[in-house]
């Protein structure tokens, strides 16, 4: 498990323990689950839709053997039964807001019983814009939930009519896999159902899910230029981890999720030129486009490398790079080459001559 999101948890544990604490412990809870909800908005403002229904690690135990889509569908279908049917005896938000026919599928249930091809098939047919709005909206009435919650409220318990009636709403299925989960839940107070699918669940989930987006990344920038169209590379970028590259459908570079359609100005602009990257570009100096804008902090710098390649090419610019991770400890470049452009080419003009 993530070790600073599972610090979090573990001092939200301790804090929702005791009546004196436990209102921090609720703020500490709502803050950690935007922290968590943020990463599943990045990969649905950078991955394309086949990215959902893949399965790269098919078959292997764990969490990270499921998709993306099946994972953002079982957190929060879990949630809005736990929440709406379980603890406030109303309609789940699924039902309640039609986000059946939104999301595109006939599934009520939390998705356990299904395996291997099942979950890639699952995943498929789903709408992935419309599972993540339904997912924020269950997000956000869960936080208003537990905002509005008073402490005693924490210890009530559930009894077998509350049981009888999440069987007969079949949103769990029967099959053995996942019918367990009815009496796990109900075998909790509200306390530990917030402990677990409105928290630990998440961690659980949402970190199998970055494996995953992890692993198509590597996969989609496998045998592909690692320069980026601005210049910058992706080899050293501390996004690696997260970007398929902007040469790729795995783009999800932080400028370029900024925009509607996800492309980022300079790569459409340099499509729009046939052009390999800025570097070819005699406007490059003076350029403002996209990543480029005056107002970026890491503007000049990226143009520095761009103006690098452009005089030393590709080979010597990745070399340069290599040399510089290993005399510094940084992230982003402009941490090195300063924030004007002549600086930051010279800076790497000298480590290209010390060879």
């Amino acid at each position: 498990m993530n070790k600073d999101w599972a610090e979090k948890n573990k001092q939200i544990q301790v804090l929702l323990g005791k009546e004196g604490t436990y209102r921090e412990g609720i703020e500490r809870l709502l803050e950690l689950r935007q922290e968590l909800f943020e990463q599943v908005t990045c990969i649905i403002n950078g991955f394309p839709r086949e990215a959902f229904y893949q399965m790269p690690y098919a078959n292997a135990p764990g969490y990270h053997s499921k998709t993306l889509a099946y994972s953002i569908w079982h957190i929060f279908r879990i949630e809005d039964i736990v929440a709406h049917s379980l603890i406030q005896k109303e309609e789940q938000l699924l039902f309640a807001w039609n986000y059946r026919t939104k999301i595109g599928t006939n599934r009520i249930t939390t998705g356990n019983e299904l395996q291997g091809g099942q979950i890639a098939a699952f995943s498929k047919e789903l709408d992935v814009r419309a599972l993540y709005e339904y997912a924020k909206e269950v997000m956000r009435s869960t936080n208003e939930l537990l905002q509005n919650m008073d402490y005693p409220e924490l210890y009530r318990t559930f009894e077998e009519s509350d049981k009888e009636r999440l069987i007969q709403s079949e949103c769990v299925s029967r099959e053995e896999e996942a019918v367990w989960l009815i009496d796990y839940w109900c075998s909790k107070n509200v306390l530990g159902l917030i402990k677990m699918p409105f928290c630990r669940h998440w961690i659980m989930h949402i970190e199998a899910m970055q494996r995953i987006k992890n692993r198509l990344c590597r996969l989609a920038r496998k045998g592909v230029d690692p320069i980026a169209y601005c210049g910058f590379s992706c080899n050293h970028c501390f996004l690696g981890q997260w970007c398929g590259s902007c040469r790729t459908q795995y783009n999800a570079c932080s400028f370029a999720t900024c925009f509607e359609d996800k492309t980022c100005p300079n790569v459409a602009c340099c499509q729009a030129k046939n052009i390999d990257g800025c570097y070819e570009c005699e406007e490059l100096a003076d350029c403002t486009k996209g990543f480029y804008t005056p107002e970026n902090d890491g503007a000049n710098a990226a143009k520095a490398q761009a103006m690098f390649i452009r005089k030393h090419g590709k080979k010597a610019f990745l070399k340069v790079h290599d040399k510089l991770h290993e005399q510094y400890d940084f992230a982003k470049t402009q941490e090195i080459l300063g924030h004007d452009m002549y600086e930051g080419l010279a800076i790497l003009e000298r480590e290209y001559s010390a060879k």
